[in-house]
């Protein structure tokens, strides 16, 4: 589910960057988050008595580091080269990584922080301050979206958490690109970004929600390394992007991190008289 979510997120940006001359970056990220909030809402449709306050108060937040994550890495990428942005965003999951407790944790990240570093190749790009600032908090966001999610996954049943979160996050990206929207936008334009919001993030965002729940939060950020390799197949294949000896050697970093963490990172199994918190049944409970 990770590594589909990963694939089904790089070719909808792939696809998204013809659009990025009309509606810039801010503004395709608003719209992709607006047109998510309200699939989600519609097809899941939460109720109030399914959420105690701290629930919705997680859930708000959740959607607040969503939008974050995706409009601070357009507005970085708006000043820095992409493998730059992209390498300094993964700190955030990498961080996430190195959270988990164990040696082999700690091979795993490293081995994922070096793939990711020649994926990237950061050094073959001037650094802007503020595209780097943007980054960073691009790369905050991530961590802690990768933390939230799990956390509204493992309290909330089915995708009712991800159905608040993410219209809240389109709430947020829609303020936010209005003022790039509003002379820009036409109505064929709005309905490609209907597609391309069903592609990402709303498929991607459902099945990180449900592997959160099964892999703990460390293997999830180390196996989030397999997103720059991704990304260059679909360069390679959508964009005719050829990688370089570099990117090549990085790809076999990541994935072999990749393996690593998915081979260690099982979540604890829970007992069967477990319960999660206000009646609802824990992960394990449902999957039985």
């Amino acid at each position: 589910m990770a590594v589909t979510s990963m694939s089904t997120v790089q070719l909808g940006s792939a696809l998204t960057v013809p659009l990025f001359g009309q509606l810039g970056a801010s503004g395709t990220a608003g719209l992709r988050l607006g047109w998510a909030g309200v699939l989600l809402l519609v097809l899941v449709r939460p109720r109030r008595r399914d959420f105690s306050r701290q629930d919705l108060v997680a859930c708000g937040v959740l959607g607040a580091a969503t939008a974050g994550m995706m409009l601070f890495f357009m507005l970085a990428l708006s000043r820095l080269p992409l493998g730059t942005a992209s390498a300094l965003e993964f700190l955030g999951p990498l961080a996430v990584s190195l959270y988990g407790p164990g040696r082999g944790r700690t091979v795993w990240t490293a081995a994922a922080a070096i793939g990711v570093v020649l994926l990237t190749e950061p050094w073959r790009g001037a650094l802007d301050p503020l595209g780097v600032a943007f980054a960073l908090a691009a790369a905050a966001c991530w961590a802690a979206y990768i933390l939230l999610t799990q956390r509204v996954g493992d309290r909330v049943t089915g995708l009712k958490g991800l159905a608040v979160s993410m219209p809240v996050a389109g709430v947020l990206g829609m303020l936010i690109a209005a003022p790039a929207l509003s002379t820009r936008v036409t109505w064929p334009a709005l309905w490609v970004m209907l597609a391309l919001a069903a592609l990402s993030p709303v498929l991607p965002f459902v099945l990180e929600f449900l592997a959160l729940r099964r892999l703990t939060t460390s293997a999830f950020g180390t196996l989030m390394s397999l997103e720059p390799a991704i990304a260059m197949l679909v360069g390679l294949f959508v964009l005719g992007q050829e990688p370089g000896l570099a990117s090549a050697t990085g790809v076999v970093f990541v994935v072999v991190a990749g393996i690593g963490a998915t081979r260690t990172g099982a979540r604890p199994t829970a007992t069967p008289a477990a319960t999660a918190p206000h009646g609802t049944r824990t992960p394990v409970q449902e999957a039985s």
